[in-house]
């Protein structure tokens, strides 16, 4: 669904822009709050949020890779909001999706740079928004079980891809540079995306119950899930004697820290895989919108990428003769990049709530 530069008019473009920029600006002060860790009382694991939130923006990145068939000549592609914002939290997660888009556009003329606010706006806000609230809504009437975290992931991330093709509809009926009946767009649009919609739960429900099927404390959506620890008097004690006195060191009832480096590991393995093997053998049908908007003529005004001439345009490496390599290395290039941006954005805004404690207290002195 990644909007292309001319399918939008400027003044819109721009509107989303500023949007998009908000909504960022608003994401890196409550992502400092998901990343915060335990300490901050939302839940055993958080600590280990910041360096595994690079890692869910490269795995998206890997997964968008893999376009699925959905209808005749029409495929569909991994958007992630729901994904993200279950794995890592909602804020957190329009970083991680935002993150994405940026290196599709820039790297790879994937997503046009005049649009990148439109694509901001409607991939990663409006995706991770509807997925978790209709997530949280679930999780809130669903028994507390893990099975229950898999079923609301699935619904959340079936919503929230019909939800971004109205979202786009929207924005198309106030800044659409053709002359297209906005009927016709809204229905073609999600028609197609409900389709994809069930491939984006499936592909959502699958990661997320694998991760929480053997480290559950680093599902940002599970927090909670475990009832916590309760000292008990026990049975045999002499009526109206507490008992002994609970021992001092309260912590040691608390989950013991696990170190992520496997999961981490093979979040990195499956992501290179994906990107610079599964890729190949990935749909070559249009997505979504690309079908839509060539039915619909939406692309009558369509321009060309301003990096479309750049070393990895179409998720291939250029001189490259072999499709198979230049795919894969694209592939694998991006993982590594986005990767490293991602990562190198969370662990800045992890350290900046750290030491924001220490100047507050500076300037209080």
């Amino acid at each position: 669904m990644h909007v292309p530069d001319g399918f939008i008019n400027a003044p819109v473009s721009a509107a989303a822009g500023a949007v998009a920029a908000v909504a960022v600006a608003v994401s890196l002060r409550g992502a400092r709050r998901e990343l915060a860790g335990a300490g901050q009382g939302v839940g055993a694991g958080a600590e280990r949020t910041a360096p595994l939130a690079g890692l869910v923006a490269a795995f998206i990145f890997a997964v968008q890779m893999l376009n699925f068939p959905v209808a005749a000549g029409t495929s569909g592609h991994l958007l992630g909001g729901a994904l993200a914002a279950i794995l890592v939290g909602p804020y957190t997660g329009v970083l991680c999706v935002s993150v994405v888009l940026l290196m599709q556009g820039v790297l790879f003329a994937d997503g046009g740079l005049t649009a990148l606010g439109v694509n901001i706006s409607d991939m990663a806000i409006v995706t991770t928004v509807v997925a978790y609230v209709v997530f949280r809504l679930l999780v809130k009437v669903l028994p507390r079980r893990r099975s229950s975290v898999t079923v609301a992931s699935f619904v959340g991330a079936l919503v929230s891809v019909p939800a971004a093709a109205v979202a786009f509809t929207a924005i198309y009926a106030l800044g659409g540079t053709a002359d297209v009946p906005i009927g016709k767009v809204f229905a073609a649009m999600v028609g197609v995306h409900v389709l994809i919609g069930i491939g984006e739960a499936v592909i959502t429900a699958l990661t997320v119950g694998a991760v929480i099927a053997v480290r559950p404390d680093l599902v940002y959506g599970a927090r909670g899930l475990a009832k916590p620890l309760e000292l008990r008097t026990s049975p045999l004690a002499p009526e109206g004697t507490a008992g002994p006195a609970p021992a001092p060191a309260a912590p040691a009832l608390a989950t013991p820290r696990r170190s992520a480096r496997r999961v981490w590991l093979a979040g990195v393995a499956a992501a290179l895989v994906c990107a610079g093997g599964l890729s190949y053998y990935a749909s070559a049908s249009p997505d979504g919108l690309e079908k839509v908007a060539h039915d619909q003529g939406i692309d009558a005004k369509a321009k060309d990428h301003a990096t479309k001439d750049s070393p990895l345009a179409d998720y291939s490496v250029k001189d490259i003769t072999d499709p198979r390599l230049a795919g894969g290395l694209a592939g694998v290039i991006g993982v590594g990049a986005t990767l490293a941006v991602g990562t190198g954005v969370f662990v800045a805004v992890r350290r900046r709530r750290a030491t924001a404690p220490a100047a507050e207290g500076t300037g209080n002195a």
